[in-house]
Parts: structure tokens; sequence; C-alpha cells
């Protein structure tokens, strides 16, 4: 069960035990107001070093996590009069070799996401060179070093922390005295850079880093992360020992370090996972569901199976006494979850809906599915999107973004050159129109690693998004009437870093609402993508909801949640199971073939190597199984959805 809570950002999720943890940690709801709070300490720290006539050194990272923070020091510059000319500034890390000038250089980053749009001093810019002669590397790094050194040490080290535990590029094997260097990347940090360098071969092989004795100089520490990706690895160099195999466990010997985090990566954290085992707790039905399925899966017995001993020995004790054994217990939560699962997603007309998941009434419901990207709905809820269809529920699907920075150009060259060729069959290519399609044609073969597609370019790749989503969409049985494409302007970029959501954006996704007046709104409801386009998509959904509350169909539309092809809702979050047979395990599947330009290897595949029909048939095997573990019905497979509860709705 969700709320609008963990969007607010108000303060931070507090706890008072921290017995797991070997640093100090704080969880925000979201990476935006944890964002923030860095942003205002770093700020007051510039403001102070002002007040006092001094410089103040700030050891910089690149990547998806200190983005927000930059643009809320952008803000606070702009907005609150934040100057930046006292501010020295040394970057952890660069590629190499790698050109300034470069897409994906960290010099270009930094610039774009800061240093262009504050006032600090070009000379107070320090960012490792990519373009340094290889045979006078090993002299520049010692130069790097020695400059920090003479500015005075690095006052405050903002840090992201990679999967494999890196911090800067200091891979799993790098030594506590490490200092600025040459290093080989992971394959795993390699794989993760695809985003940026679409291709793998693309992604360099070397970097320069600070090393990780540079790091520990600093006097104090931010360890930034967001993410259910990132929530094992933090989970190990916050809770696990000290190792050359995590990098990032080695802070845990510096005495300034702050680890900050949003809610998804701390997921692992054994304050999230069993925060019983952290000191007392207040034993509400949804945690006491949380830990009859841990204990489950830590003794490997069904619910009904389990014990009074079996609690007590896995430190559940207090909740034994709050519910009067185990054989209660057990009832309740194993009729909880029974209740989660439904073949009617839509709600039984003529049924007792009184612990079924979705209302009876009205029997015939109109139904939206919202889908990010233009396969989303098929892969994340494809089995639930055909059984609406097949229940009689007037059912929508509106696809917000474009999609087209995903499709390969290999795929855009065969569609401009079938087109050119089709027209030219008819008697119908004009000269104009042979020079459009040819200079289409010149640019996507002289185009460079990481550069922009051209708005000719982009159109065709949404276009052919858009053909796959329609085919993917009519075979689920919907007209084309209630396919709607939204393009959503903050996708817009030509790049992978998007724009901010803005009122057109949202406008975009209340206007739908409004027409259709739907009762059920589905959505991807991927709180652990801070920076993807997931949760932008969901934020301008939740924006429209609260515009349109005053209407009166609005307290009758209910939100249901579903995952993305990576991860999926904890068996106590799910508030609907939709269970698939094989049959329909197998038509989900050929909805998600639709989508041709995705097949074998998409230009973004994430950290997963599998094929997204792979993903989504593995995951909902899995839900089903977690469920048959637990002593419930065995299915095939299973999609999983979450209830977002308002607090201005009515509450059933």
């Amino acid at each position: 069960m969700l709320n609008t809570s963990s969007l607010s950002g108000k303060s931070p999720i507090k706890f008072q035990f921290k017995t797991f943890e070997k640093l100090p940690v704080k969880i925000w709801d979201d990476s935006r107001a944890a964002s923030l709070h860095v942003a205002k300490s770093i700020a007051l720290a510039i403001r102070q070093k002002q007040q006092d006539g001094e410089k103040i050194v700030l050891g910089l990272a690149t990547g998806s996590s200190p983005i927000k923070l930059y643009q809320e020091l952008v803000n606070m510059h702009r907005n609150e009069g934040l100057s930046f000319q006292n501010v020295i500034t040394f970057n952890l890390d660069e590629y190499y070799p790698m050109p300034k000038e470069a897409p994906q250089s960290y010099w270009r980053f930094m610039h774009e996401h800061l240093f262009n749009h504050v006032d600090i001093p070009p000379e107070n810019i320090h960012i490792p060179d990519g373009t340094i002669p290889m045979e006078k590397v090993s002299e520049y790094c010692q130069w790097y070093e020695k400059q920090i050194d003479l500015a005075g040490g690095i006052d405050i080290q903002v840090l992201g922390i990679g999967r494999t535990g890196h911090i800067g590029f200091n891979e799993p094997g790098s030594w506590e005295t490490s200092l600025t260097r040459m290093v080989r990347l992971d394959g795993l940090t390699r794989r993760d850079a695809i985003k940026d360098f679409i291709y793998e071969e693309a992604v360099p092989t070397r970097a320069i880093t600070m090393g990780i004795g540079s790091i520990m100089k600093a006097r104090t520490i931010y360890l930034l992360a967001w993410g259910q990706h990132k929530a094992d690895i933090i989970k190990e160099a916050v809770e696990g020992p000290v190792s050359a195999q995590v990098p990032a466990s080695f802070l845990q010997k510096h005495n300034n370090v702050r680890v900050i985090l949003d809610r998804a990566a701390a997921e692992s954290l054994t304050r999230t996972t069993a925060p019983w085992l952290c000191g007392m707790v207040n034993w509400t039905e949804d945690l006491a569901c949380q830990a009859v399925v841990w204990a489950a899966q830590k003794t490997g017995k069904p619910i009904l199976k389990l014990t009074n001993e079996d609690y007590n020995e896995h430190g559940l004790s207090e909740l034994m006494l709050e519910e009067n054994g185990a054989y209660d217990l057990n009832i309740k939560i194993f009729n909880r979850l029974q209740h989660t699962i439904t073949g009617w997603p839509g709600g039984k007309a003529g049924s007792d809906d009184s612990t079924r998941p979705e209302r009876a009434n009205p029997a015939r419901k109109r139904c939206i599915i919202f889908s990010p990207h233009p396969d989303d709905d098929v892969i994340s809820m494809g089995g639930t999107f055909m059984r609406l269809v097949e229940q009689k529920h007037d059912v929508h699907v509106a696809y917000q973004t474009s999609g087209n920075i995903a499709v390969h150009d290999y795929d855009a060259r065969r569609y401009v050159e079938f087109q050119r060729e089709y027209m030219a069959s008819q008697g119908m290519l004009s000269e104009n129109l042979d020079n459009h399609y040819q200079m289409i044609l010149d640019f996507l073969a002289a185009k460079k690693t990481g550069q922009a597609d051209i708005p000719e370019v982009r159109a065709i790749k949404g276009l052919i998004r858009r053909g796959e989503a329609r085919a993917g969409a009519r075979y689920s049985g919907i007209d084309d009437d209630h396919i709607h494409f939204l393009d959503m302007p903050f996708y817009e970029t030509g790049h992978v870093h998007k724009g901010d959501l803005t009122d057109a954006d949202i406008d975009l996704v209340a206007n739908l609402l409004n027409s259709v007046k739907p009762h059920q709104v589905y959505a991807a409801g991927d709180l652990a993508d801070p920076h993807g386009t997931h949760r932008v998509c969901l934020e301008a959904i939740l924006a429209a909801f609260e515009k349109l509350k005053g209407e009166a169909w609005m307290q009758d539309c209910w939100l249901w949640l579903y995952r993305g092809a990576w991860h999926e809702f904890p068996i106590h979050e799910i508030d609907m199971a939709v269970p698939m047979s094989p049959d329909q395990v197998a038509r989900k599947q050929k909805a998600i073939f639709m989508h041709q330009s995705q097949k074998d290897r998409p230009p973004f595949p994430g950290e997963d190597d599998r094929e997204f029909w792979q993903r989504a048939k593995d995951r909902n095997k899995a839900t089903a199984e977690l469920y048959r573990q637990l002593g419930l019905a065995e299915y095939e497979a299973m999609e999983a959805f979450a209830r977002w509860r308002f607090e201005w709705q009515k509450v059933r």
C-alpha cells in the first residue's frame, strides 16, 4: 500500500537505532529532497568561508547521483545570491582517452550541469585531463595530487557509488592508500556506462581517478546513492566488513562521512528489511505482514507452518506478544496475501468485493494504462492488459514519451531507405524529397558516438516506436481510437539526460484523464528510478491527479502502480496479484515481440543482459513462485500491483 508521503520530500525518515550500520546514514523520501539537504550544507560552508575571507575546496563527482545536487546549487546561485568566487574544485575522475568536447566527457558534464551556470573562476576548476599522452599520465597524476595539497586539501568531497562498490573509479581491488592514477575499468562499470555511449564497445576501458587515499584525506565526505539498483552495494558498504572488494567500505575508517540515501537505495539495509532486529518497532499490520513473509523465507517454511519457536528464534518474540501467538497471526497474514490474488483486475461484477483488491462496480470500468516508453505496457502488465480487455472493460493506453532515443541508427536508416525506395517505385519521389532523404542518410553515416540526433532522425525513430506500440496494443485487443501518444516535451532533448517536468507535460496527462474520466489508472511505479523516465512520468501523473482532485469523478478513480522489467514490489507491498496461465504468458510474450526495435539488444539495456521478454517472464514466474513457497496457490506467473492512495480520496 503506497501513499503520497513517499514523494513529499519534506523531511528525512528518522530512525533511532543503527546497530548494523557502520557509517552514519540518513534516508530521505526522494533524491530531490536529499540533494537539497546536501546543497544547503555545502552552501552554508561556502558562505562561512566567504565570511572568514577564505577559499573552500570541493571535491566533485559526476554520474547521475549528483545532478540534482548541482541543480540546487545553481538555483541558490540564481535565486539566493550564492557566489562561487571563493570555491576551488577538484573532480574525481575522467575517462581515458576522452576529449573535453566529447558528449560523454566529465569536463563537459560538469560545465553543462554546474560550472556554466555559476560565477566560479575558470582557473579554480580542476578536472582530470583525458587527453594527456599515455607516457605523461603518471607525471600528470602526481601533479594533480599536488594541486589538491597546495589548495589546502579538500574540505567537502561528494561521492557516488557504482554497483561494483567503486568510489571515483577505484574499482574492486584498489588499495586503501592509492592516490591519483590511471585505472582499468571493471566490466560491470563499463556496462553501466552504455547509457551514455550507446554501445559497450565505445566505452573506454581506462580512466584517470583520484585514489582512495586521496578521497580519505577530505575533511567531510557525502556519499550519495539513489535507486533500488544501488541498494545491495550500499548494504555491503555500510553494514559489511572493510574490504578492497568493496572500495566504498574504506569510508568506514573516515571520521566524518555522511551517507545520504533515498528510500529505494536503502531497501536492503537491515533497518528496512528487518527493522525489528534494530530495536523497538510499532507493529502495524503492514509491518507484521513484512515480518511474517521474512520469517517464512528465513525458515524455508510456508506461512501456515510457522511456529512460535520460529518467530522467537528470529527476533520476533514481541510480535508474538502483540498477535497472541503464531496460529492466529499466520492465518491473518495468509488470508491477507490470498486476498491479493485475483483473475479479475477490473473487479468481478455481481460478487462480494469486501476482500477483493478491486471494486465490483461499475461492472464495466473505464481504464487508462500509462506507459512511460512505448513498450512498458506490455512488458510490465501485458497479461493484465489483455485480461481487462477480455473482461469487457473500456481500456485506453497512453504512451507518455516517444522513446525515440532507444532506436538503433541502423533501424532508422532501414526505414528511410524503405520510404525512399517506395516513393521512387510509385513515381512520387520529388527532387526535394530525395534530397531530404539523402540529408538524413548522410547524417546517420557521419554520426559520431554519443552525438545527438537531428530532429528529422528523432522523428523517424519516434515513428518506429509508435508503430510498434500500435501493433502491441492492437494485439492486446484495443482499437486505434483508444491508443494515445502524448509525446511529453520533457523527454525531447535528444540526449539521455532529460529536461525538467513542466506544466505542459502535466497538462497532457490531466487533459487525457479528464477526457476519459477513468475508474482505474495504471502507471509505472518505479520509485526506485530517481533520474529516469519512469519516475518523471509518474510524477506527471501524480501532479495531474492533484490538479484534478476537485472533480467529482476523481473520488472513484483508483491508481494502480506496476513495476518495470527489472524489479518487483516486495510481496508485503503487493495489493493485487494477477495470475497468468502458460497460454497467457505466451500471449504476453508475443505482444512484447511486436516491439522489434527493442529485440535482441536494445540501445539501453541497463544492467541486465537479458531481453525484455525474458526479464518480464522470469520476474512474473518468480512472483508466482514466491506465493507458492509461502503456501498459496501455484500459478505459472503473476503480475503484481500496489495501490496508491491519495489522502483526499475516499478510503476503502
